[in-house]
Formats: C-alpha cells, sequence, structure tokens
C-alpha cells in the first residue's frame, strides 16, 4: 500500500500546496487525487505569482479580463476563482461524502488586509460570495488583527482557513475566535456547522534558528512545535466547550500542518511529513514533496497526543539561546510581510502582462 494511502486510512488527509492551470487542463490534479489521496489544495500569493508568471497559461485571461476594464485585484480574483472553481468542483465528490469535513480548497484575501480587521471580514464575505462554491475557504492570517476577523466571518458563515499561525499560542487565539463564532450563530439560531482549518507553519522555524544552535538541534525545533500545538488540539477536543457545541452539530476545526517542504538539503525530504502523521490533521504538501513522500515515505506510528518529548526539546533550545515566544511573534509578523511582498510582485506583473497583451496586435 502507498504511504499515502496510509496516512489517508490513518485519519489524516493530504492537501496539495499548488494550484495552476496547468495541473487542471492536463490531469495531473486528478491523478493525485486519484494516485496518491490527494482530497484538497490550498493557494497563496507566492503560488500564483510563480504559476502566472512561469508561462503563457493565463495570458488569454489576463487579455480578455484588461480588454474588458478589469485589472489588479479584481483582474487577479477572477483569474484565481476560475482555477480553484475548476478544482473545487474536482474535490466536491470527496467533501460530500465526508460530511463537508474535508475535500476543501483555499483563497487568501489581500495580505494588504493583514491588519485590516474590517476589510478583512468584508474581503472574505466578497471571495466566498464570488467564487459560489461551499467547499472554498478564505484564508485569514491569525494576526492579532486577523483574530477578530476570523471570529466574525465565522459567525457569518464565511468557511475560514486561518493562515500564518506558528505557536501553540497563536494556534488557540485562532481556536477560540472559531469557537466564539460558532457559539453566537448558536445563540442567533443559526446553523453550527461552519468549516474552518488553523494552519500551523512547521518548516520555517528550522530555517529561522538553523545557524544559531548545535547541529544536533538542527531540524527539531519546528516539530517540537508541531508536538506542542498537537497537543493544545487535542486537548481542546476533548474540552466541555468544544463537546457542547459538537453535541450541537458543530465540525471541529481541524489542525493543518503547512510549510511541510524541507528547506535543508542535507535533511531528509520527507522529514516533516512523517514526523507529523497525525490522525484528524491535514498535511499540505509541495508537489516534491508529495513525490518523494509517495515514492519512499515511511512512518510507524500517529504523533503523541500528550506532545511526546516536545517539552524536552524545547528546553535544549531554551538553553542554546532560543526565546520561542518572541521567534513565534517575528515569524508571523516576517510570513505577512513576505505576502505583501508577493502579493505586490503578483499584482505588477499581471499590470504588465495586462499592457503588453492589450497593446499587441
Amino acid at each position: 500500500m502507498k504511504p499515502t494511502r496510509r496516512l489517508r486510512e490513518l485519519g489524516q488527509s493530504l492537501w496539495l500546496d499548488n494550484i495552476n492551470r496547468e495541473l487542471l487542463d492536463d490531469g495531473t490534479l486528478r491523478r493525485y487525487a486519484e494516485d496518491y489521496s490527494i482530497t484538497g489544495l490550498t493557494s497563496n500569493p507566492s503560488i500564483f505569482d510563480g504559476a502566472i508568471g512561469d508561462g503563457d497559461a493565463y495570458d488569454a485571461g489576463i487579455r480578455e479580463k484588461a480588454r474588458a476594464g478589469k485589472s489588479g485585484e479584481s483582474l487577479f480574483v477572477e483569474l484565481a476563482l476560475e482555477d480553484l472553481r475548476r478544482a473545487a468542483d474536482l474535490f466536491r465528490p470527496v467533501h460530500d461524502a465526508s460530511d463537508h469535513v474535508d475535500g476543501w480548497v483555499s483563497m487568501e484575501v489581500s495580505p494588504l488586509l493583514a491588519t485590516d480587521t474590517a476589510g478583512s471580514v468584508e474581503a472574505a464575505r466578497r471571495i466566498h460570495r464570488q467564487a459560489e462554491r461551499a467547499n472554498l475557504f478564505v484564508k485569514i492570517p491569525g494576526t492579532p488583527e486577523g483574530i477578530p476577523a476570523i471570529e466574525e466571518s465565522i459567525f457569518s458563515g464565511v468557511p475560514i482557513n486561518v493562515t500564518l499561525l506558528f505557536s501553540p499560542e497563536q494556534y488557540l487565539a485562532a481556536a477560540g475566535a472559531f469557537l466564539r463564532g460558532i457559539e453566537r450563530r448558536l445563540e442567533a439560531g443559526l446553523d453550527p456547522r461552519v468549516g474552518s482549518v488553523a494552519s500551523l507553519f512547521v518548516s520555517r522555524w528550522d530555517v529561522a534558528v538553523r545557524d544559531r544552535v548545535p547541529a544536533e538541534l538542527r531540524n527539531r525545533l519546528g516539530i517540537a512545535i508541531a508536538l506542542r500545538t498537537y497537543r493544545a488540539y487535542r486537548e481542546l477536543l476533548a474540552s466541555k466547550r468544544w463537546r457542547k457545541l459538537a453535541a450541537a452539530g458543530a465540525r471541529p476545526q481541524r489542525l493543518l500542518w503547512a510549510s511541510t517542504g524541507t528547506k535543508d538539503p542535507d535533511a531528509s525530504d520527507t522529514l516533516y511529513v512523517e514526523a507529523l502523521v497525525a490522525p484528524d490533521t491535514i498535511d499540505t504538501l509541495p508537489e516534491k514533496t508529495l513525490h518523494a513522500f509517495a515514492e519512499r515515505g515511511t512512518f510507524t506510528g500517529a504523533m503523541a497526543a500528550d506532545g511526546g518529548d516536545a517539552e524536552a526539546v524545547l528546553a535544549r533550545f531554551a538553553q542554546a539561546g532560543i526565546d520561542v515566544d518572541a521567534l513565534a511573534v517575528r515569524l508571523q509578523q516576517e510570513g505577512a510581510q513576505s505576502f505583501v511582498k508577493s502579493w505586490r510582485r503578483l499584482l505588477q506583473r499581471i499590470a504588465d502582462k495586462s499592457a503588453a497583451l492589450t497593446s499587441a496586435r
């Protein structure tokens, strides 16, 4: 049995951390679903920047929309949603069969709204309405300003993928926003079944400390943080507060492992996938990582629900001078800044292509 299939049977979903038009047009995404048990996907500004810039697959669409008067963000959103609707339709059977737990795709609100609560809420509503797909998450960063936007969006019935989480504390803040949104829906007599996932970024921890710790600690911090967060996740699902909501029909906000591609060339390219095996979670894999794990991935069991050796490992990082609380804040801020940079580069690329394509005969 393929290792990807084994993960699926254990209760972990595998989602592709990529989307582009070629994957859809040539049937690759469908093959990933059939051969590698892929049951959803995520996108972000960096992914679309590469997809639109690295070829001509989007040129006809850009030309058509630009000549119709579209530009900037509105043009990009239409392009992106064309792809994401097709992907959502491909995963719709999984979505229906899993009672809406699985089979999702994701679309990001503008990263420029990371500190704009009201703007994020409105953008999430607009994107979800425009997408016209029940299995599309709108991604809102779990920044301090994003937390109230997440709560309000859940209350409004918009499914949310909380992105840019780096620590158990940030995860619990996002989970709290989800719970409050669901509780408000129940108080208002609304359906509590609003989907959500909370995305914890893993490998960026190890990139951040690579040159600051002894060799024996390299590539261990991200996994230790993930273990600590998984413990918090299991504790929340066992809490009286959550059990009350579940009894009323609410679905859990699943924990999602993001940034699971290995960045260290000296480390195994399946390092994080094998370490993050856990039921009731999602692992998002770049294509390179997906192929590597499908071909030679191995694992012996699931993560320890109690966090395993996370605290002992984190104590060693503290001894090495790593302040994980301060680093979590920095990583979230840097992640938000990185998405802004990608967003601006993406919009500039679209503007340049629009100008060139509309002036060409």
